[in-house]
Parts: C-alpha cells; sequence; structure tokens
C-alpha cells in the first residue's frame, strides 16, 4: 500500500517555517534550571545590592557595589577619643586611627579582614549568592512550622571562595514570598561550629532587603539539614541576636 502525502507546497511551507521559528526561539531563550528558576525568584523578594550604611553592636558599617566585581566594605570604631576606621576592597586592606594609617602584619590584616567582610556578608546574604565561586545544591523541599520551603546547599571553590572556603551554608525560601526565613552553616575555624539563624523584622530598605535574626548554636558535626527539627523541638541553644540598625542608603 502506497501512503500518499496530503500536504499542500503552501501549508508544508508554513511548517517548516513554524518549526524552524520554535527552533530558533528554543535556542536563544534556553528553559531555566530549576536552580536559577528559583534563585530568580529569591533575588527579586529581596532586591538588589546597593550602597548603604548601618549599626551593628555598636559600630558603624558601610557597604558600597561599583558594579557586580567592585566592592567597598568599611567598619568604623569609637573609644574614647579615639576613631579606628577599617575599610575592605576587591584588592587590599586598610586600618586607620585617628586619620593615620596603621602597618599591620599579615596576620592581623587577615583577622581585621575576615571580622569586616563576615558582618557585611550576612548582612547581604543571600543576594551575595550570584557570586561566581558559589555552588549551589538543590536539596528535598521541607516544612518548618507548617510552612513550605525551597531549600539549597552552598559550598565555595576554593579559587575567589575566600579563606573560609570551605564552609557549607543552608539556606531555606519560603516557597510563598520566596524570602530566606532560616539559613545556617558550618565552619571548621577554632575548632568548628554549627549555627542557624531564623530571620525576623524582614524588611524592604530602598530596594533592598534587610533581616535581623536570631543566633541558635549547635553540636559540631550536627548535620545542616537536620537543624530545622532542632529548631522546632526547642533543641538548638539560643547565642545572640543579629540585628542591623539604622540602616539607610549612602547619598553620593
Amino acid at each position: 500500500m502506497i501512503l500518499r502525502n496530503n500536504f499542500s507546497p503552501l501549508i508544508l511551507l508554513l511548517f517548516i517555517f513554524a518549526c524552524g521559528s520554535e527552533f530558533e526561539q528554543e535556542t536563544i531563550h534556553p528553559e531555566q534550571t530549576p536552580i536559577d528558576a528559583l534563585m530568580n525568584n529569591v533575588f527579586e523578594a529581596h532586591g538588589e545590592l546597593g550602597n548603604y550604611s548601618f549599626d551593628f553592636r555598636d559600630n558603624s558599617y558601610t557597604f558600597s557595589y561599583n558594579n557586580a566585581n567592585e566592592y567597598t566594605y568599611s567598619k568604623t570604631v569609637i573609644t574614647d577619643s579615639t576613631l579606628t576606621v577599617d575599610v575592605l576592597t576587591n584588592d587590599l586592606f586598610e586600618r586607620s586611627t585617628n586619620g593615620v594609617p596603621q602597618a599591620l602584619d599579615q596576620l592581623e590584616s587577615d583577622k581585621y579582614s575576615k571580622s569586616l567582610n563576615s558582618v557585611i556578608y550576612f548582612t547581604c546574604s543571600p543576594l551575595n549568592l550570584s557570586d561566581p565561586a558559589v555552588n549551589i545544591v538543590l536539596k528535598p523541599d521541607v516544612t518548618i512550622k507548617a510552612q513550605g520551603y525551597d531549600v539549597i546547599e552552598v559550598r565555595f571553590d576554593a579559587e575567589g571562595g575566600g579563606t573560609d572556603h570551605d564552609d557549607v551554608f543552608y539556606y531555606w525560601f519560603n516557597k510563598e514570598t520566596h524570602i530566606m526565613d532560616y539559613m545556617a552553616y558550618s565552619y571548621n575555624v577554632n575548632g568548628g561550629g554549627v549555627r542557624f539563624r531564623s530571620a525576623y523584622n524582614s524588611r524592604m530598605v530602598a530596594g533592598m532587603r534587610f533581616q535581623d535574626y536570631v543566633n541558635y548554636g549547635a553540636p559540631v558535626g550536627t548535620p545542616l539539614e537536620n537543624l530545622p527539627g532542632l529548631f522546632e523541638q526547642g533543641e538548638l541553644d539560643e547565642l545572640s541576636r543579629i540585628e542591623a540598625v539604622d540602616v539607610a542608603l549612602l547619598l553620593n
């Protein structure tokens, strides 16, 4: 039996054109991965990194982003008649006391710059997860206090991941708002530790979301994925409150 093609030349031409257009569209706009889709929603919920000042534990901080790869962080400490200013950029760390530059050895420079970077890093989370050194793995969804959460695990490349690139982070994003309600991390320095943070006082300030946190501790070696359950059971010890006070947009 012979099968005959019933397409007219015009219909066949239109069919080929339509297929070609569809292929071209898929090539130009490839489908997002689940991680891309999730993080786009998260970044939209948290706004954009900008230039801000805030106070934390009686010290003043600023952070400025000239573009995606250039930043300037500062910390100002006033004690009696002494004014100490730390400045960290992509290229260097500097400390001055009453306007006089201080000569620091490498150990001191690493210590002070790490402290400054840590405060800014947590203040800007999760917007800094777009950094090229960040590696994100999507984990199974969980429920915390009857609310569903998307979960990611974050690790860092040795190159570009900082001195603590072996730290591991977990983030829990509210499925309805895409806001980071919880985060946790494990670290290895000074004997190691495990921390879990629960966000509160979430607010938008001139286009960027800021949050405060209750900071909990857990025994070294506790798997990060177990922390929400321990939190709900009241098994975590509150260590401190992490509060950014008087947040303001820096004016040029």
